[in-house]
C-alpha cells in the first residue's frame, strides 16, 4: 500500500515505540505511588511534559495532558466557558467536529455562537472575528491550519485582536503542530491543543497548552492527577511516546517540513498537468507542508476512495473522526463549493515516509481510476469528458 492519509494518523516512529516498550513490561508502575516503581512513571510523564512545551516554546507546567485532539479541544471550550463570566464565543465555519459539536452543546446551555465566515480558499478574515467581539465575548477559539484543505490561518493576527479586546485566544493546532514552527508566547496563544497520533507518535494521547494565568474548570474528578485538572491514572507509555515523538519533531522540524513540501509539491503539480478538470483546494501559499486537496469533477469521492484502495493507495474524502460515517463536507460548502465540487473531493496528505516514486505511480492510477469512474458518469455530457 501506499499510504496518502497522514492527516488522520501517522505511522508510529520507531523511536517512539522504542521509548514506550519498557513502559509496558519492567516499568509498569503507577504514577501516583510513592515507591521506586511510581517515581519512576512520574519522571517519565515530566520528561515527556518537557518535550512536548519545547516542541510549541511553553513552560512545562502550562501542558494538561490528554487523550488527544477531541479532549484538548472539548476541555478547552467546556473549561473556559464555565470558568469565564461571558457567554459569547466565537469560532469559525470550518472547524474540525471537536470544536462544532461542543459549540452546539455550549448554545442549548445558553451561550452565543457566532460562526465567522470564510473566503473560497478557505481563509477568515480576522476584521470579520473583530466586528464579532462583543461585551459577553469570553473565547475565540480559531483553527491553526485546516484538516481538509490544510489553509493556514493568520493566527498572530488574530490573537493580537483578543489581547487587545482581554479575550481568551484558543487554536486547534492538531494538524498543524510539526508542520509548522509554532511559538506560543511569540504568537500570543492562551490556549492550544496538540494530537500524539498526528506526528508518528502513539494514539490517544495529546495535550492542551494553556498559558499560565488562564484559569478553566475541570470535567473529570478522582484522584486529583494534572493539578486537580484530569484526574484518572496516566496512560504513562503512550505520553512517554507523545514526548519522544514532539523531540523528535522539534529536532527535525526543517528538514521534515521541506521533505513533505517537495513530496507535495510534485504531487500536486503532476495531477494538476496530467489529469483534466481537475482543481487545487484550499489556500495557495498559506498551506501546510503534507495537505493536497483536490476536486476532480464528474467523479464521486468514495468511488475515488475505494477503486484508489484496490489499486494500493489510501486516501480520503477530509475528516477521518466521524465514524465512518461520509457526508457532504462543511468545510467545502463554507468555502462556497458546488455539491459538484465538494462531491469529487479528495484529499491526499503526505508523511515522512513518502518518495518521489510513491508519487510517480500514484499519479499514474489516479490517472488510470479518474478515466474509468468518467466514463460512467451522469455528468459526462455536462462536464465534457
Amino acid at each position: 500500500m501506499i499510504y496518502l492519509d497522514n492527516a488522520a494518523s501517522t505511522p508510529v516512529h520507531e523511536q517512539v515505540l522504542h521509548e514506550m516498550i519498557p513502559f509496558f513490561q519492567d516499568q509498569f508502575g503507577n504514577p501516583s505511588s510513592i515507591h521506586r516503581y511510581g517515581r519512576f512513571a512520574q519522571r517519565a510523564i515530566q520528561n515527556a511534559r518537557k518535550q512536548i512545551a519545547h516542541l510549541i516554546n511553553s513552560e512545562p507546567n502550562e501542558i494538561l495532558l490528554t487523550s488527544g485532539g477531541t479532549e484538548s479541544n472539548n476541555t478547552a471550550l467546556f473549561g473556559l466557558a464555565h470558568a469565564a463570566k461571558g457567554n459569547h464565543i466565537v469560532t469559525s465555519s470550518i472547524e474540525h467536529e471537536a470544536i462544532l459539536e461542543p459549540c452546539k452543546k455550549l448554545e442549548k446551555e445558553g451561550f452565543e455562537i457566532t460562526y465567522i465566515p470564510v473566503d473560497d480558499s478557505g481563509l477568515v478574515n480576522s476584521k470579520d472575528i473583530e466586528k464579532s467581539i462583543t461585551p459577553e465575548t469570553c473565547l475565540v477559539s480559531i483553527m491553526f491550519a485546516n484538516n481538509e484543505v490544510g489553509t493556514i490561518q493568520p493566527i498572530q493576527e488574530i490573537s493580537k485582536i483578543c489581547h487587545d479586546k482581554q479575550i481568551v485566544f484558543h487554536t486547534d493546532a492538531v494538524q498543524a503542530v510539526g508542520k509548522v514552527k509554532i511559538d506560543v508566547k511569540e504568537l500570543g496563544i492562551d490556549m492550544l491543543s496538540i494530537s500524539s497520533h498526528k506526528i508518528n507518535g502513539p494514539k490517544g494521547v495529546g495535550a492542551l497548552y494553556i498559558k499560565k494565568g488562564i484559569e478553566i474548570s475541570p470535567f473529570i474528578f478522582g484522584g486529583g492527577q494534572e493539578n486537580g485538572m484530569r484526574s484518572g491514572t496516566e496512560n504513562v507509555a503512550s505520553i512517554v511516546g507523545f514526548g519522544k515523538a514532539c523531540q523528535l519533531a522539534q529536532e527535525n522540524m526543517k528538514q521534515n517540513i521541506l521533505h513533505l513540501q517537495n513530496i507535495r509539491n510534485n504531487l500536486i503539480a503532476k495531477v494538476m498537468n496530467e489529469i483534466p478538470l481537475v482543481t487545487l483546494n484550499g489556500h495557495s501559499d498559506q498551506r501546510i507542508a503534507n495537505n493536497a486537496h483536490f476536486t476532480f469533477l464528474g467523479v464521486n469521492g468514495e468511488d475515488l476512495i475505494i477503486k484508489l484502495d484496490e489499486n494500493g493507495i489510501a486516501a480520503s474524502t477530509g475528516s477521518a473522526c466521524s465514524v465512518r460515517v461520509q457526508k457532504e463536507s462543511h468545510v467545502l460548502k463554507a468555502m462556497g463549493f458546488s455539491h459538484d465540487q465538494i462531491a469529487g473531493s479528495l484529499r491526499l496528505t503526505v508523511g515522512l515516509s513518502n518518495t518521489d516514486s510513491e508519487i510517480e505511480k500514484t499519479v499514474e492510477i489516479l490517472k488510470k481510476v479518474v478515466k474509468e469512474l468518467r466514463a460512467f458518469s451522469p455528468l459526462k455530457e455536462k462536464y465534457g469528458f
